[in-house]
């Protein structure tokens, strides 16, 4: 009696375990090739579409657009805004901070009291954050260590005085 010709091989039993431990190998490298999010802080709203990390957001406010906020800055010292730009770059030790960005007008965001952290895989995404702008001195440390802490040569963080906003709330899209 012959066996059906699905059955057959040509390829002993044990070299196909061969064959599969390596491509499950393969696909265990390629996930660790891939990086790790880091999530400290849980989003204190969650719709179909966004995630809110901090405080809940105001509904009803327009949200101004970041290059007008820094071109009239005076106008807004001092005052809590809502503010739409997109993630230039992450703090991925901990998402502690990220740069926002609206064309070629960048700031940085930290988070009120560090009180939160935002995912570490959220750049390129349009946000929509409250905070209060302020100006900050940076020491030649504190520049290299933000520049160390986004993990990208290409982050250019220089020492001086520098707008930045403390958010107390931001709303991400869901990806």
């Amino acid at each position: 009696m012959s066996q059906p010709p699905f059955t057959r091989s040509r390829i002993p039993v044990a070299s196909w375990a061969i064959v599969a431990s390596l491509l499950v190998a393969t696909q265990l490298a390629r996930a660790g090739d891939e990086p790790k999010v880091v999530r400290l802080s849980e989003p204190v709203a969650v719709t179909a579409t966004h995630e809110t990390f901090g405080a809940v957001m105001p509904e009803t406010v327009e949200p101004v657009a970041l290059s007008a906020l820094v071109a009239q800055h005076d106008d807004y010292a001092g005052d809590s805004i809502v503010v739409a730009a997109r993630v230039s770059q992450v703090c991925q030790k901990k998402g502690c901070f990220f740069i926002a960005q609206d064309g070629d007008t960048t700031v940085r965001v930290s988070f009120k009291d560090y009180s939160f952290f935002v995912p570490t895989d959220i750049s390129g995404r349009n946000v929509t954050l409250v905070g209060e702008l302020g100006e900050v001195e940076l020491s030649a440390e504190q520049a290299a260590h933000l520049e160390d802490d986004m993990g990208s040569d290409d982050a250019d963080v220089a020492p001086g005085p520098q707008l930045e906003i403390i958010a107390t709330a931001v709303r991400i899209p869901r990806s």
